[in-house]
């Protein structure tokens, strides 16, 4: 999503959504074995970060790799903050906590790390997963498991979260927030469905569910698909002729991702079209952006050379500093991270995945609709220079979902300020009608 606003608008939802909580008591027991004593070339900070496996098939041999940052003040207090990245099959460690909202960034040579001003431990204790197995360092023993999808993912991560509950056992009554992006919006709501099924059977314990929050969420295929062609025809950039080729020649209400253009030879035409015209000079997931030229970066980084490269105040090669960075055996080991020496690097989306292509499909709405019933507070929010999933499919969504529920116009639509800066015209309306719905203050 929008690699510069969104970060602190984002931190605000986060701390909006903590805002009320009153939660005690001390530090209680936490694994030794996974606590990161100091990461390479890291800054010196106050929290305690931890790193390792929870298993979660053990017959399999499925084990989920995670990566925990306590909140920078105190921790005891905060509640905790589960981050998914989506793809399906990129890492929420390389993407989430390492080059959005976690402490740090990676540096420019690639060997070290400086700090995330606007990291959402400022406000939370967060953790980060690799997810499925197959994704980073996650991994299992069963070369079947990685051809898995939706419901596998959201069991897995079912069973992650009570496996880690016993490696922290003080969390299991904090306020708990599930928040991701991008294909999180799948992820993120049929976890919190599972969770929500497991509290209905539960006599015992139950997940404190406080909040949901899904940034440029994929929720419906048939409008978020033709939602990024209106974006690139919207900025300009592609011409009302390749725009209304697409427009008139897919029928985006069959759209699959098994089937995506219905074989029709003039939607495949216009879409090709766009994206080339698009191509590698654009930065799709922040339109405003430099693109980073991998081929150089890579090549200073191997002789050590400072490549970042200053967009907007926004460093656009992080993705191969991070990339650098995870590859190098004494990062791993400070990770206590690829236990059972995995035949391939680190990197940022799987290539040893097979992710279901049907999966995709699976309208989302009914699930946030489930989740609001419950009372829970739902926000969805876009970085609004996203073009890979952007907010004229979610505004749309979130309209429809309203109109399904019954729900009325509590807040008239507008910019949304924060201390004095605008950051996105989007959803104020919506999200703070849903939030408000839930019970929330």
């Amino acid at each position: 999503m929008a690699a510069g606003a969104w970060r602190a608008a984002a931190a605000a939802v986060v701390a909006v959504a903590v805002a009320g909580l009153v939660l005690g008591g001390g530090v209680g027991a936490f694994p030794e074995e996974d606590l990161v004593r100091r990461l390479p070339g890291q800054p010196i900070v106050g929290f305690r970060q931890f790193a390792g496996y929870v298993d979660v098939d053990e017959k399999a041999g499925r084990s989920l790799f995670y990566y925990f940052a306590e909140a920078q003040q105190d921790a005891a207090a905060k509640p905790l903050t589960l981050w998914l990245n989506g793809g399906p099959g990129c890492s929420s460690v390389g993407g989430g906590a390492f080059t959005e909202l976690g402490p740090f960034y990676p540096r420019g040579d690639g060997r070290g790390l400086r700090l995330n001003k606007k990291s959402w431990n400022k406000v939370s204790n967060i953790l980060f997963v690799e997810s499925p197995a197959g994704v980073g360092w996650s991994y299992s023993n069963t070369s079947s498991d990685y051809n898995t999808g939706d419901q596998r993912t959201a069991n897995d991560m079912y069973k992650f979260l009570l496996g880690w509950y016993k490696k922290f056992p003080e969390y299991r009554s904090r306020g708990l927030l599930l928040t991701g992006e991008s294909y999180a919006g799948h992820y993120i709501p049929q976890l919190t469905d599972v969770l929500l099924t497991h509290n209905e059977k539960s006599n015992g314990f139950k997940f404190n569910i406080k909040g949901v929050a899904i940034g440029n969420p994929l929720l419906k295929l048939d409008r978020d698909v033709p939602a990024t062609y209106e974006y690139f025809w919207s900025h300009g950039m592609i011409s009302d002729e390749i725009f209304l080729a697409i427009s008139h020649g897919c029928d985006f209400e069959d759209y699959t991702f098994s089937n995506p253009h219905n074989e029709s030879k003039s939607c495949n035409d216009a879409i090709s079209e766009a994206n080339g015209i698009v191509g590698d000079y654009v930065n799709n997931y922040d339109v405003i952006l430099d693109v980073c030229y991998p081929s150089i970066v890579m090549q200073e980084l191997r002789l050590r050379k400072y490549v970042t490269k200053i967009s907007v105040g926004v460093d656009v090669c992080m993705t191969y500093e991070r990339y650098f960075y995870f590859n190098l055996p004494e990062v791993q080991q400070a990770l206590h991270a690829n236990r059972t020496h995995l035949p391939y690097g680190w990197s940022m989306c799987s290539d040893v995945l097979n992710y279901s292509n049907k999966d995709g499909n699976i309208n989302i709405l009914p699930l946030l609709q489930r989740i609001v019933e419950h009372k829970i507070p739902v926000w969805v929010f876009s970085g609004d220079q996203d073009s890979v999933v952007p907010l004229l499919g979610s505004r749309t969504l979130v309209r429809e979902l309203a109109h399904t529920m019954g729900l009325h116009v509590t807040v008239p639509y507008t910019s949304w300020f924060h201390k004095g800066q605008v950051y996105f015209d989007f959803l104020a309306m919506n999200c703070i009608l849903i939030y408000k719905l839930a019970g929330a203050p």
